[in-house]
């Protein structure tokens, strides 16, 4: 039975305390443009194909086998799949709270009795644990996930509790969250899970229930972890985050998801408890870990080994790992210390993370999807086949995976993807990323404020703002990405050059006025840091917010080798009009040479090189987030060049 309570706020993250304060995913409505068409899409298709998949591999099944049932299915996943069961109805609640649907609402409730029928006597729930015939609770809490899980069902269910629900899927949830709390609770197991999520978990269910008893035990797992506690993995006990406490350490490390889920509740912590000081150390973990080891998409892992984090600098665009999940996760920790601080670098983040991460995910038709993001792919790949989930991540997209973290990640962003829009707080408006579409809120005093946002972004700077009623003195802030210079700002007639951060108008705003940001969207020619070996003598290429990408299809019969492909850089770079993939509309064309293919003896290391000869060539560049829609091909973002004509 579902017991309607008064509303909240739809918010994700909702601190108590706030430079600047999120906004309800209501107030924020996307009517056309890029990120409307895949919120559009995530509602049409791509929630219900994750459901259609955990339904398919037998993972709502493995509830019912908790519960005592006989499932439709044999037991099949992995220990993490009630996670994946869960962040998928976090997708739905969002979405049903946004976009009211009685359907998915009946499904939100068929799926949260499942989940309640398998919650044990005192409150435990987990398909793979505590069951007869399988391994004890808590018997392998360095690798078992059942608290990592359990945090992914209440963040599902401070959804539906914002949402404006009591009912079972959130009694279930408390009950299960104040178990944990009394077994990990003070006397009770020392440690936590190996994989943190119940951390930034159990602060949103503090935030949303008032209940102190979560922060406390959130605040338990954080001191608790730091001293080497687990058992030693491959690559160390950062995989776990585990290697020293979070106080001391200056950049993340081990395990790209786990530190930065991690990394999200420390931050909440820090700022329920007024801790600046562990707020500080935050600031400086994320600085490190963008200026160093943050791949030019915003993805993050170098390693394969341990999903991991490399050293400074050690970022291979073959070898590349940068799961999807990382950067879902990095716009967590951004988004929670840009309400903390107001810093735009934060929003600046979040948008180079949303369109060559997060808009990379799925395929044009969303019902295939990436798990690793490589920046370099010297072979065409391989695509698993139709009805397939493989277990390999290797793969290009593929319509599910037996680790699919990433899609159920996917599902929940976007389907929430208003909430990151947009902020405010006394008389004052704040716009993060550009959309089109509309805001309707309420500042910290009680002003109205209407607006409708126009815009053409990412293929156009401009970014019109229109007030649709007359809120009084406000102050409205547009963020000006760090790759803007030279923008211009106009209002009244009046025109004025603004720098990177935001650009502020103060002012009595009625009805009808309007606000025009122009960026500056020029081709920029990127050069990596020379401490990144792996790309030395290379350049990217980029333009506003998009990063391009060379992609050579396979059926084209590989026209230009890119391997052997030379940039001229005293070339003219000409934008070109294209025709897909997808709602990619913008291609960039530049010049340079093909050089012959080296020698074919068995060992490629030469005293003195031979002369190559070269033969004129030109190719498209693509945005990055569209490759690999087109067949088989091969890929390369970091384009050579030769001295010669540098």
């Amino acid at each position: 039975m579902t017991k309607e309570v008064k509303a909240i706020s739809v918010i994700p993250v909702s601190p108590s305390k706030y430079q600047s304060r999120p906004l309800d995913i209501r107030d924020v409505q996307l009517t056309g443009g890029f990120w409307y068409t895949r919120q559009k899409q995530n509602t049409e298709r791509v929630l219900d194909h994750a459901d259609s998949w955990i339904e398919k591999l037998g993972w709502y099944d493995a509830f019912i086998a908790a519960a005592g049932g006989t499932p439709k299915r044999p037991l099949q996943g992995k220990l993490f799949t009630d996670a994946d069961v869960y962040k998928t109805l976090e997708g739905m609640i969002w979405e049903v709270a946004a976009r009211p649907d009685a359907v998915r609402e009946a499904r939100i409730l068929e799926i949260s009795k499942l989940i309640a029928d398998a919650q044990e006597d005192d409150g435990y729930i987990n398909s793979f644990f505590g069951i007869k015939g399988r391994e004890f609770r808590y018997s392998d809490v360095a690798h078992g996930h059942e608290l990592y899980c359990g945090g992914h069902f209440f963040q599902a269910a401070v959804a539906r509790i914002r949402s404006g629900h009591d009912d079972l899927l959130t009694q279930t949830a408390i009950r299960f969250a104040d178990r944990i709390c009394e077994d990990f609770g003070p006397g009770g197991i020392e440690g936590s899970d190996g994989h943190p999520e119940i951390e930034v978990a159990l602060m949103e269910l503090y935030r949303a229930t008032g209940d102190k008893k979560y922060l406390d035990q959130a605040k338990r797992f954080i001191d608790g972890r730091g001293y080497k506690t687990f058992e030693q993995h491959a690559i160390g006990w950062e995989y776990y985050s585990d290697d020293m406490p979070v106080r001391e350490a200056t950049v993340f490390r081990g395990h790209v998801v786990r530190a930065l889920y991690f990394a999200a509740g420390v931050v909440d912590l820090a700022v329920e408890t007024d801790d600046l000081q562990l707020l500080e150390a935050l600031k400086t973990q994320w600085a490190n870990t963008w200026a160093k080891r943050t791949y030019i998409t915003g993805g993050m892992g170098a390693r394969h080994l341990g999903e991991s984090y490399g050293d400074d600098f050690e970022l291979s665009p073959e070898r590349a790992y940068t799961e999807t999940c990382g950067s879902v996760a990095a716009i967590m920790v951004a988004w929670r210390l840009l309400l903390a601080t107001n810093d735009s670098h934060y929003g600046d983040a979040i948008e180079r993370l949303l369109y060559n991460m997060i808009a990379t995910h799925p395929s044009v038709e969303g019902d295939r999807f990436f798990y690793a993001n490589p920046l370099q792919k010297r072979e065409p790949g391989i695509y698993a086949q139709p009805g397939e989930a493989p277990f390999r991540k290797d793969t290009l997209r593929a319509e599910w995976f037996w680790v699919s973290c990433c899609p159920t990640n996917y599902v929940r962003l976007m389907a929430s993807l208003s909430g990151y829009m947009a902020t405010t707080s006394k008389s004052e408006i704040r716009i993060h990323q550009f959309f089109t579409g509309d805001i309707s809120t309420t500042t910290d005093d009680g002003k109205l404020i209407e607006l409708a946002v126009e815009t053409d972004y990412p293929w156009d700077g401009t970014i019109k703002v229109t007030f649709k009623n007359s809120p009084g003195e406000i102050n409205l802030a547009l963020r000006v990405p760090n790759w803007a210079v030279g923008s211009t700002l106009s209002f009244n007639g009046n025109s004025q050059t603004v720098a990177p951060g935001f650009a502020e108008i103060k002012h009595n705003f009625q009805a009808g006025d309007t606000v025009t940001l122009e960026l500056e969207m020029k081709i920029r020619v990127l050069e990596p840091d020379s401490r990144i070996n792996a790309v030395r003598d290379t350049v990217a290429v980029e333009r506003g917010p998009l990063l391009f990408c060379a992609e050579e299809l396979e059926s084209n019969g590989s026209k230009v080798d890119l391997d052997n492909f030379v940039f001229n850089l005293k070339d003219s770079i000409q934008e070109v009009n294209i025709d897909g993939p997808g709602d990619a509309s913008k291609a960039i064309r530049i010049s340079g040479k093909v050089l012959s293919k080296e020698n074919n003896e068995e060992w490629p290391y030469l005293e003195n090189k031979r002369a190559r000869t070269a033969v004129n060539a030109s190719i498209d560049l693509i945005p990055y987030y569209a490759w690999s829609n087109r067949g088989f091909s091969t890929m390369r973002v970091w384009i050579p060049f030769h001295e010669d004509t540098k």
